[in-house]
């Protein structure tokens, strides 16, 4: 089994072919955005939390080396913390085209804007030169995440993205699922998949250490947003029972390391992983394209409509109610289990198949929407100081 993607210099295989344009700071994000705008295949992103926080360039190197990327400009100020040389070098281990301008060194905003374009318009065209060949599936990596979430959630959308997940997995893919406080609840059946004692140990410690962030004063990991409890969730025992469905039941390889100055990109050659990271939507999504993630599996009980940078999105829906009035933002309707007409397996058999498709090159309809979305979060090294978990 195949799918159609493009190789990258240092062996991984993307299913698209985007060309990055990289703000190191919010600073230098309208020029970044401007060098991006109207050029197909070309995309700006940046982060928002200061120009000194240099933990944040971890996450967007990441970005910039995923498979789906063809090239990558960075665009900086010229004076912030964040230094660009590192993530350039960083970024050139995979063979891949990364340059540099600098706002403040080539000494006005049109002129770096000009000098940006034409550098993105020749890599956009070196990349719409490439074609598609055909890729074994461990060249594949696919991510799943909930949001929005109801009880559908639990009974449906989630539980066929399961399916879907053994599916991948045991045709040779592999598969991230992040979000630990939404594990909270499920340690036990999670710790008993782990491949090893030694990876039950990081599953259980990737869900404690979640849990010991909300012990400070003022926090707690009894919450929910309003979207869950007005679609019938009770409890986070209860939200993370139904969460932990989309994981499907085969053996957990090991939890990516994702914390200052270290993210571990998922490797090549199948098998189902755990990530350190946020509950946050786009942020968590950021987090998996950054460990090299090509597509994510996104269920939504309530109609959570969004899109990203770096990894097309696939949206799926368990709710009769969601897919009638919001098919048109739906890329999957699973809520034909909740009425009784199709198998948790078969709408997996279903996703699957969508998976194939979008690597293929099938546009998702975030992408038809061109929605872009990219956050970029952080732990509070304070904190973690605080809590021991450095």
């Amino acid at each position: 089994m195949n799918f159609q993607g493009f190789m990258r210099p240092d062996g991984r295989a993307g299913v698209r072919n985007r060309v990055l344009v990289i703000a190191t700071c919010d600073c230098a994000e309208p020029a970044a955005q401007m060098i991006a705008r109207g050029i197909d295949g070309v995309v700006s992103v940046t982060q928002h939390l200061g120009c000194i926080a240099t933990d944040t360039a971890t996450t967007l190197t990441g970005a910039a080396k995923n498979p789906n990327i063809y090239a990558a400009l960075l665009v900086s100020m010229g004076c912030e913390g964040i230094e660009a040389e590192p993530m350039i070098s960083e970024i050139s281990k995979t063979g891949k085209p990364v340059e540099l301008v600098r706002i403040q060194e080539i000494g006005s905003t049109r002129g770096t804007i000009a000098r940006g374009r034409e550098i993105v318009q020749k890599m956009a065209s070196e990349a719409q030169k490439q074609p598609r060949k055909p890729f074994e599936m461990s060249r594949l990596a696919v991510g799943v995440k909930c949001g929005g979430s109801d009880t559908t959630s639990g009974i449906a959308a989630n539980p066929s993205i399961g399916a879907m997940t053994d599916m991948l997995v045991d045709a040779g893919a592999s598969v991230v699922m992040i979000e630990p406080i939404e594990a909270i609840g499920a340690e036990e059946f999670l710790a008993s998949r782990a491949a090893n004692q030694s990876v039950k140990k990081q599953v259980l410690k990737w869900i404690s250490d979640e849990e010991k962030r909300w012990t400070v004063p003022g926090a707690s990991t009894d919450f929910m947003c309003r979207g869950n409890i007005d679609g019938g969730l009770t409890t986070l025992e209860e939200k993370a029972l139904g969460a932990v469905h989309k994981s499907g039941h085969r053996p957990i390889q090991g939890v990516l390391k994702n914390r200052k100055g270290c993210l571990e990109t998922v490797s090549q050659g199948g098998g189902f992983y755990l990530q350190e990271g946020t509950h946050e939507e786009i942020p968590a999504i950021t987090y998996m394209a950054a460990a090299g993630v090509n597509i994510i599996i996104f269920a939504t009980g309530r109609g959570g409509v969004f899109g990203h940078a770096i990894s097309p999105i696939i949206r799926v829906t368990g709710n009769p109610e969601t897919w009638a009035k919001m098919k048109e933002d739906m890329d999957i309707n699973a809520s034909t289990i909740m009425e009784g007409k199709e198998s948790i397996e078969g709408v997996g058999k279903r996703i699957f198949d969508e998976v194939l498709a979008v690597a293929s090159g099938k546009l998702t309809i975030s992408e038809q929407l061109g929605l872009d979305n990219f956050a970029v979060w952080r732990y509070d090294s304070r904190l973690e100081a605080l809590l021991g978990l450095l």
